[in-house]
């Protein structure tokens, strides 16, 4: 029998998955109630640039997280790659906020970024979280997680060895594969495990195909440790 905190119903707000797109939800939503303190008559009342780094955090912990983790699998790349350019004209539109010398030119830029910002998060919400949610070895709760911590100004452990033999099987590889998302091409980490992970090399090679190297550094008989590079 599952633990009785694994034991939800699907779908409803007992769902780890619902509660982790919650907090996404929450996030989106506090900055656009703060942009849209930027577009009414009291505009000026609210710093633009206080909100545009704002802005700049939650981008920030939304591309080292979700992105990250999205990144790399073939279902979800191309998806990637159009909401990395989609943030990159929503931060030059906060710019142009920024610099905005009289009410009438803020409030105006202001109106056009909530309505860039609102399509945005709509994407997130209903194609990317699912997409992630889907994906093998991809833990949504743990991603959101690092979300949290990175929008709180916190930073996330990046250990250079992560050893699974002590965490239950059906939480292994998601850890595992959360940590290969954070890597920048060419860095590596080094796998520790109490068996010869191929099960695992499998679930690689179906959602990275071609952007990881398998080195076996020890094989066995007790412990097995590999060396999985991000490939360029």
């Amino acid at each position: 029998m599952a633990p009785a905190a694994d034991v939800y119903i699907q779908a409803t707000d007992t769902d780890p998955d619902l509660r982790a797109q919650a907090v996404i939800e929450e996030a989106h939503r506090k900055v656009l109630e703060r942009l849209g303190a930027l577009t009414g008559a009291g505009a000026a009342a609210e710093p633009a640039a206080a909100f545009a780094g704002q802005l700049r955090v939650l981008v920030a912990a939304t591309d080292r997280t979700l992105y990250a983790a999205a990144s790399g699998a073939a279902e979800t790349r191309l998806l990637v790659r159009a909401l990395r350019a989609a943030a990159d004209a929503i931060g030059r539109h906060a710019d142009s906020l920024t610099a905005a010398t009289d009410e009438g030119e803020r409030s105006g830029t202001a109106r056009v970024l909530e309505g860039m910002l609102t399509v945005h998060a709509g994407i997130e919400r209903a194609v990317l979280l699912p997409a992630l949610a889907s994906l093998p070895g991809v833990d949504l709760s743990a991603l959101v997680g690092d979300f949290t911590t990175v929008l709180a100004g916190g930073r996330l452990e990046d250990p250079a060895v992560v050893d699974v033999r002590e965490i239950p099987h059906g939480q292994r590889h998601p850890r595992i594969f959360t940590r290969f998302a954070r890597l920048a091409a060419e860095e590596s980490f080094v796998l520790v495990n109490n068996h010869d992970p191929k099960p695992l090399r499998r679930e690689f090679e179906a959602t990275h195909p071609g952007r990881f190297t398998w080195e076996y550094v020890e094989s066995g008989p007790e412990r097995w440790q590999v060396r999985i590079t991000r490939v360029a």
